[in-house]
């Protein structure tokens, strides 16, 4: 992989109610870990935030998703879920391929849902 990072996807959700929108960008990126720096990394960037999705962190979510019983592990900390009509939530999906989930939902709009293959494989789901 390139060490340069690579946008894959950007797209918005517009709010009717005020005009306006919820942007998301998704980079395939390198880890910024020291003891692994060339790691293949997913970048999903929103609202002047950053979520990565690296295999040192995906491995603890796919641990806590397996002992919750689930295979979509919802990233409370990370998502922005601070009203009930309006949101941008993450998941780490379980299976083979790995993926991330983004769900933005707008006032006005319903949920828009797009899924990402990780650019890495973890040992244990």
């Amino acid at each position: 992989m390139s060490d340069e990072p690579k946008v894959i996807d950007e797209w918005s959700v517009r709010d009717l109610e005020d005009n306006s929108e919820i942007k998301i960008s998704v980079v395939n990126t390198t880890a910024t870990h020291i003891p692994h720096p060339t790691t293949p990394a997913l970048q999903i960037n929103y609202l002047m935030n950053t979520v990565t999705f690296d295999p040192f962190v995906a491995e603890q979510w796919a641990y806590k998703a397996k002992k919750a019983g689930v295979t979509e592990y919802l990233l409370e900390d990370l998502s922005w879920m601070v009203h009930d009509d309006q949101w941008v939530k993450f998941y780490l999906v379980l299976g083979t391929p790995l993926k991330a989930k983004v769900e933005v939902k707008t006032r006005s709009s319903k949920p828009v849902i797009k899924e990402y293959v990780l650019p890495f494989e973890i040992t244990e789901q």
